[in-house]
């Protein structure tokens, strides 16, 4: 059945080659030209397109190596010059090789499905814990979206994420650690979740015992364990930014990775803190205009067109700087890494950890793009399955979280496919998840239920009825926002759940020892 399931949802991304695909299609499509003409000295400094090199090395390498490929269906995308090129050759290539790339998330999801516990059996296949994880993996639909229409890669890294995760599950520690090292390499955005993968690694292989209360075991510190793992580190790291560290050239390279000037938010806001920030400041701009409190023609105009702009002020509140972005996502994401610290409970206690992690960096971090949401619910969807509770915390994470990427496609023909693919994988996630915990409470209260339905009439809303008013020249805006807001309060209160689940969850003593 996996092989199955991993079969049509390959046949369903060769499907989707003709569709919208976005910028991104060009950006990739430029880094394929500048490491295929260029010498590694101009990777960092090539800027003949808008869209420059700006993912670590080990991703630039990667595509050096596709270029090579691509080379054989059209040299002409490999031009630098070539701005905007999209022969079919090019996008039947660009496509291709997400597809064939995502081969490393299908092996990763198989062994995700190998680490499940096997307490619940089930006569019926559709009901076994692995058959719905592999679905809620493989089928994700922001990462189909995302990576299949408008166009990253996505797939196989998340593939090195949770292959990681598995081993680590496995107690292999040093390959897991070789894992994440180098898929930190490939996209730095994982730094996020960094800390879930020291704190852990530290606790569970550096210190090798615990007491029988659960407590760490200091005399059980294993030097030649904290050793192999520093190599690890060193020697990934040295294999990536060793050869710019020569050239002397460390520095463009950080810069591109981390370009602050380009604001608080994506010109889409992403659901998150901030969102509702902006949200908060503008309705207290046009409060204060309305009393007069407020001078009309000192407020900039930025602030007055929905934040689709990249640099943002804030007209009431006070301005966001990265430094207070970098210090609330680190208090975030404090209490968490405590938790796994003082409260392990292995490979689960791991997940929470890396899941609240990556929302608390998606709540709270400077430029978040939409996309990143994708960071939690992946890994949500391995705890979803285990626990009622989790299941829950799942459902109102995933809904409002893929739903927050509808903007995305935002072009005719995409409509039905995105309403589509959201509906199929919706109901099959309440479906399933329902029953495998047909025996406990309900998954989600009154309340959450209310909220989730409310999606239906924002997406009628935005889609068919605003379209058809005046506001549509005037506030063009509008449906972002709506969506944008609407979608943080769903995602808030699932990291504020979470939250409270670890933090109040009490461990047996025979879960400590173990």
């Amino acid at each position: 059945w996996f092989r199955a399931l991993a079969l049509g949802v390959s046949f369903l991304k060769c499907l989707l080659i003709p569709a919208y695909y976005s910028t991104d299609f060009e950006v990739h499509r430029n880094w394929l030209a500048i490491t295929h003409n260029l010498p590694l000295s101009q990777w960092y400094y090539e800027a003949t397109s808008e869209w420059t090199l700006d993912y670590p090395p080990f991703f630039a390498w990667f595509e050096y190596v596709l270029s090579h490929i691509a080379k054989y269906f059209d040299p002409q995308m490999l031009v630098v010059e070539n701005l905007n090129y999209t022969s079919r050759a090019t996008i039947f290539f660009q496509r291709l090789s997400v597809i064939f790339t995502d081969t490393l998330f299908i092996y990763a999801v198989h062994e995700c499905c190998k680490c499940i516990n096997g307490k619940r059996t089930a006569k019926d296949i559709l009901e076994k814990p692995t058959f719905i994880l592999a679905v809620l993996l493989l089928w994700n639909f922001g990462l189909l979206i995302v990576d299949h229409i408008h166009f990253q890669y996505n797939g196989f890294l998340f593939g090195l994420m949770l292959l990681s995760v598995a081993r680590l599950c496995q107690k292999r520690y040093l390959e897991g650690a070789l894992l994440f090292a180098v898929l930190l390499h490939f996209k730095h955005i994982y730094v996020y979740v960094a800390p879930a993968y020291g704190v852990y690694l530290l606790r569970s292989y550096c210190f090798t015992a615990n007491n029988a209360d659960g407590s760490l075991k200091w005399r059980s510190f294993s030097f030649l364990h904290v050793t192999l793992l520093g190599l690890i580190v060193c020697l990934v790291s040295a294999l990536s930014l060793g050869p710019f560290l020569v050239l002397g050239q460390l520095p463009q390279v950080i810069s591109r990775l981390f370009p602050f000037k380009r604001g608080l938010c994506h010109a889409y806001w992403a659901p998150n803190f901030w969102a509702l920030y902006n949200a908060m400041d503008k309705a207290l701009t046009i409060l204060g205009l309305k009393c007069n409190f407020l001078d009309g023609t000192k407020i900039p105009k930025a602030s007055m067109t929905g934040g689709l702009v990249q640099e943002f002020q804030h007209t009431v509140l006070p301005s966001v700087t990265p430094l207070a972005t970098l210090i609330c996502t680190f208090l975030a994401i404090l209490p968490s890494v405590f938790c796994l610290w003082f409260k392990p409970q292995g490979p689960r206690g791991f997940l929470q950890c890396l899941v609240l992690c990556a929302l608390s960096s998606f709540m709270f971090g400077w430029h978040v793009h939409e996309k990143a949401i994708l960071l939690a619910i992946l890994p949500l969807s391995l705890l979803s399955i285990q626990r009622a509770k989790d299941a829950g915390i799942y459902l109102i994470l995933a809904t409002t979280g893929h739903f927050s990427l509808f903007p995305l496609l935002f072009t005719t023909p995409e409509l039905p496919i995105k309403i589509l693919l959201m509906l199929l994988f919706t109901v099959y996630s309440f479906s399933s998840l329902k029953s495998l915990f047909r025996r406990e409470k309900p998954l989600l209260n009154w309340l959450e239920t209310i909220y989730l339905i409310q999606l239906v009439p924002l997406e009628i809303f935005c889609e068919i009825i605003f379209p058809l008013t005046p506001w549509k020249r005037h506030f063009p805006f509008v449906p972002l926002l709506l969506t944008s807001v609407y979608c943080a309060l769903g995602i808030t209160y699932a990291w504020l759940k979470l939250y409270v689940s670890v933090l109040t969850e009490r461990i047996p003593v025979r879960q400590k020892a173990e």
